[in-house]
């Protein structure tokens, strides 16, 4: 099997969307942070905080983010990784999940916090000074009134 072959069927092993249910023994969770060596850490609905792998057969084919939700498998041996991702979680595989009742509550919320961001914070540049000047009306008439007598003086002077 070729490396591009390989890869999709990985990328859809992965990415599955047939709408599987969670199994007994599977949990969504929601990625925190990459640790590298594969490793992400992750927050469960109850709060709890520890470390998933990411399976040989997916590494260096699919990029797990911060923010993003997977469903993991818990593994047995190690006592810092105590899962092993088995999905990442799609738009429309959470969709699903919201109308089957499965998503956990926690989930929900911190989603809604998430969207709402004061958009004229995000990107501010530093590096500028920003300076405002106001003018009335009355000042705006007389500086341009200066203004064109300042311009026929400089022509006169020279």
């Amino acid at each position: 099997m070729s490396k591009v072959t390989k890869r999709k069927h990985v990328m859809n092993e992965a990415l599955w969307d047939d709408y599987e249910l969670p199994k007994e023994n599977q949990s969504i969770v929601k990625v925190v942070k990459s640790k590298g060596n594969n490793l992400h850490e992750i927050t469960t609905p109850a709060g709890e905080e520890y470390l998933v792998s990411m399976p040989t057969k997916f590494r260096k084919n699919i990029w797990v983010k911060r923010g993003d939700y997977v469903l993991v498998e818990p593994i047995l041996e190690g006592d810092k990784v105590k899962a092993e991702i088995v999905k990442i979680m799609s738009k429309d595989s959470i969709k699903y999940y919201k109308e089957k009742n499965i998503w956990p509550k926690e989930f929900e919320d911190s989603k809604k916090e998430e969207a709402i961001v004061d958009d004229d914070n995000l990107f501010v540049n530093t590096n500028r000074v920003h300076v405002h000047t106001y003018q009335s009306d009355s000042d705006s008439s007389s500086d341009n009134s200066s203004d064109s007598d300042n311009d026929s003086d400089s022509g006169n002077g020279q």
